[in-house]
Order: C-alpha cells, then structure tokens, then sequence
C-alpha cells in the first residue's frame, strides 16, 4: 500500500507561532487542571488493585457530569478478583465476582439520532503511576467536551463514556472495559458511526529530537512534540480523513495524522481497538505517549508535567470539530 495514501492528509497542519490564549481558553485550562489533579494527584494510582482508588475516580466523574447537568448511566462488568488478586475485602475473601463500571453520558442527537458519535477515555492508570496524563488528560478532556457541547443542537446523538481496565493485564482482552462495552453495541445493533480515543494528550515539546516514531515514519513528520496526533488503522481513514480536516479547518494548533495497520508499533495501543474489534471506525487522538512522554508509565507521571494551555487549545478545537462530525441540527452540508 502506498505511504501517500496512508500519510497524506488533508488540509495543513497550524505552523508559526499560536494565537493568544483568549480569558475563555485559560478557564477551560484551569478546569483541565483541576480534573488532572484530582485523578493524578489527589487521587492517585487508581486500578483493581487500589479499588477505593478506582472508585473515588469513577465518583468524580459522575459527580462532575452531574453537576453539569447530565444523567449518568452505568455499564456495570463483572471480572474475577481472585484470578487478578484483588484485595480480599473487595471480593469477599478474593473468591467473588470483582464489580467494575464503565461511565456514560449521553446527548440524543436529532435528524440522525440513530447515528452515534462516541468520546471516550479510560480512567484506570497503570500499576505503579499516578495516570496524570495517562489518562487523567484524556478524562479532563472528556469532562470539559461535556461541558463544551452540553447545550450543542446536533444531528447525530453523542455519547461520551469513560472506560475501566484499559491498563495491563487488561488491555485488549474481553475484561478491558472498552471491549466489553464495544461488544455489548454490536449485539445491539448500535450504529456507532465515528470513534474517538482520548488516549494521554496533555504533554508537548517544543525542543528538537523530542519527538519519536516507529520505523520508517520520522522521514515523514516533526522531530519535536509539538503537535497533537490523528491515528487510525485503514478501514477507519475516511474518519480520520475527515476528523483531521475539521480539526485543522477549527483550531490553530499543529496537528499530524496518520492511518496505518494495527500491526505499527503504537496504533492500536488504546481503547479504539475494542471498537475495530467490532467493526466500528474509529481513532486515536493523542500526545503519543512514549514515543514523546519520558514519564509514560512511571511514577513521575503527575501533574505538573501537563501543558495545561496547549492542553485546553486542544480540547477547545475537538469541540468544534465533534459538532461537525455529529451535525448541527439543520445544517446538513455533509456532516
């Protein structure tokens, strides 16, 4: 397959210097903040094996979409805690069922409600870290795009789901909370039209040689990790395709975007794999995690790390872009 038809996207990537950060943007960036801190500090590693930690985590994201108005719903999964050695008191002695729960919000879309648009994150952190940007951004991210589109007019419906046991030993087996709430779609015919990952987005760098890639794409994109990433596996490229030149039409911000096989280093690596499982597109978007992040999985992956005005310039941008992706209502110029 040709790399130009992989790699070539449309529209251009932001260059130069970025615009001033207007009051409206360094709100969203405090409230990005806030969200950060309270999962990657406050909170802290948050997984089965810390359950009150998973439990505070899954509290704070109901609590604060509540608060903005919406009606949460619970995806409730179930795992055994003897097998992952959860704490014994969580799973009555270590030999009962471990309860887990994936988060949704929903706003019912008009002309197309059928049609979904789906935001997600995961909200567990790996063993050992505190998960500030991994994926205490993603969450943030997720949050404040609830609160950005919450009065939006749209066509299709637009969910947004924060996902458990994402992190290993999890991840890409049937007990990752993405696989499982992607299965249970499928088997209701659920017609989820454009997937988005919300996968470790808060940490850039201006500074050259901070950016890496798999072999052979840094012939190809930026040596410093400056920008935000669009990665897709090749069914899903009309969607990135798409989504990228939204993105890039909306938000001075550099972006880079690329649809590659799923065997490429990195690409399937977050919770869109569970929706290609089921034949759904969808993307990543992200900092790209180690190939930029030195503190990916570690214990200095706290807060203070994040590039919290960046960060909001982004989330600011995949506002606008959801709403043309989902359809204003009465505008019907492609969606």
């Amino acid at each position: 397959m040709p790399l130009l038809y992989t790699l070539a996207m449309p529209g251009e990537s932001h260059q130069g210097v970025l615009p001033l950060l207007g009051e409206e943007r360094k709100l969203l960036g405090e409230r990005l903040r806030e969200h950060v801190v309270m999962l990657g500090e406050r909170i802290g590693e948050r997984n089965i094996w810390l359950p009150e930690k998973l439990r505070a985590s899954a509290s704070y994201i109901d609590q604060t979409l509540t608060g903005m108005g919406y009606r949460v719903s619970s995806q409730r999964f179930e795992i055994d805690g003897a097998a992952h050695g959860a704490l014994a008191g969580d799973a009555a002695g270590g030999s009962a069922p471990f309860p887990l729960h994936n988060l949704q919000v929903e706003l019912p879309g008009n002309r197309l409600a059928e049609e979904i648009v789906l935001l997600g994150a995961h909200y567990d952190s790996v063993m050992g870290s505190p998960g500030a940007n991994d994926n205490g951004s993603g969450v943030a991210a997720l949050l404040e795009l609830g609160r950005l589109l919450r009065d939006q007019r749209l066509d299709r419906t637009v969910r947004l789901v924060a996902f458990v046991n994402e992190e290993p030993p999890f991840f890409q087996t049937p007990e990752m909370g993405s696989r499982v709430y992607a299965a249970r779609a499928r088997q209701r015919g659920e017609k989820i039209t454009a997937m988005y990952s919300l996968e470790t987005i808060g940490f850039y760098s201006d500074a050259p040689g901070s950016q890496k890639y798999p072999p052979p794409l840094s012939f190809f994109y930026p040596d410093s990790g400056h920008f935000i990433g669009f990665i897709s596996n090749i069914s899903s490229r009309a969607l990135l395709r798409r989504s990228i030149a939204s993105f890039r039409r909306r938000a001075a911000f550099p972006s880079e975007g690329a649809a590659l096989p799923g065997w490429v280093m990195g690409v399937s690596w977050s919770d869109q794999w569970s929706f290609w499982q089921e034949g759904y597109p969808a993307l990543m978007i992200t900092d790209t995690a180690p190939f930029r992040y030195p503190y990916y999985h570690t214990p200095q992956d706290t807060p203070d790390k994040l590039d919290y005005h960046r960060l909001a310039r982004v989330v600011a941008g995949l506002a606008l872009m959801v709403q043309d992706i989902a359809g204003f209502e009465g505008h019907h110029g492609g969606g």
